[in-house]
């Protein structure tokens, strides 16, 4: 029983070790299969290394094959955003805090270029310091109001600088932007209350301005009632004037006119038809003051030009 139990132990011991060395090479053939190969994502391209040294060939998104002892970096050739804070100086020496933003990214047929010269940390490598350089230097440039009033005409300043400094890295900068701008809280409290007192000061214009035109106004009304009045005045006294020639010219032709008569009827007048009136036109009476005979009948005899008639 004791040697039977032995030779059991011998071929299971072979087993296990066949086994062993079955599970052994087949552990080897995953790891070479698995360094045999590599998945590059999308918006990437592979870039392949052996022993560190760069190959001309690159991989485009998807399942490759390789050498075992090569390896493969994979770079992001995809639209990349980064914001970087900022502390700046104006050109009136007021501290600035800024945030700036850009959009960014290689071209795939870049990518190895950039790896060979930069390496994959192309963002703090190269284009960190050169953001900061082009914003502090334009930046530098404006005062303080300035940089509130002239934004966009800064950023587009900041974003063609910094387009011709990257292109020399094959990194191509898709847009740019100034997210945000702070001062001191004192120099803010300043640009409040100049701006209160600048808004004090329109205000005050433009009242002064109304009352100016009004003032204007009541002057012009007040010339064109005087002028108004002045050739009403005019016109009346014109009128008047006419009137009074044109009353004298009936006044005169009337006398005319009644002279014209009076000769006419003094021509036409004798002393029968005196007679004749006298007599038809009275009434019988006799005159309170008396007269004698020689006098009444000398006024019977009155002449027409006032003579009398002996």
């Amino acid at each position: 029983m004791a040697k039977v139990y032995t030779n059991q132990t011998k071929i299971s011991g072979k087993t296990v070790g066949i086994i062993a060395g079955v599970v052994l090479c087949i552990v080897v053939f995953l790891i070479l299969a698995a360094s045999c190969t590599v998945s590059v994502p999308t918006g990437h391209t592979g870039i392949v290394t052996t022993f560190g040294k760069v190959e001309d060939e690159t991989l485009d998104a998807g399942m490759h094959f390789k050498l075992p002892w090569q390896a493969v970096v994979k770079m992001d050739n995809r639209n990349q955003k980064k914001t970087i804070e900022l502390s700046c100086f104006s050109s009136d020496i007021q501290e600035v805090a800024l945030s700036y933003s850009v959009n960014y990214q290689i071209e795939k047929s870049n990518a190895q270029n950039i790896y060979k010269s930069i390496g994959v940390d192309y963002f703090d490598t190269v284009m960190v310091p050169r953001i900061q350089s082009s914003v502090k230097t334009y930046v530098a440039q404006y005062n303080a109001e300035q940089l509130i009033e002239k934004r966009e005409e800064l950023s587009q300043k900041i974003n063609t600088a910094l387009e011709a400094e990257l292109t020399e890295y094959n990194i191509i900068l898709v847009a740019t932007s100034i997210d945000n701008i702070d001062f001191t809280d004192a120099f803010t409290d300043a640009v409040e209350a100049k701006q209160v007192a600048a808004q004090n000061k329109l205000q005050a214009e433009i009242e002064q301005e109304q009352q100016t035109m009004e003032a204007d106004q009541a002057a012009k009304r007040a010339k064109i009632k005087a002028e108004s009045d002045a050739e009403v005045a005019k016109i009346k006294a014109e009128s008047d004037a006419d009137v009074v020639k044109i009353q004298a010219d009936s006044a005169e032709y009337q006398g005319q006119k009644d002279a014209a008569i009076n000769r006419a009827i003094a021509e036409s007048l004798t002393p029968d038809l005196l007679r004749y009136y006298y007599i038809t036109h009275w009434d019988g009476a006799l005159p309170d003051t008396f007269v004698s005979s020689e006098d009444f009948m000398s006024l019977l005899d009155i002449q027409v030009d006032g003579s009398t008639n002996k």
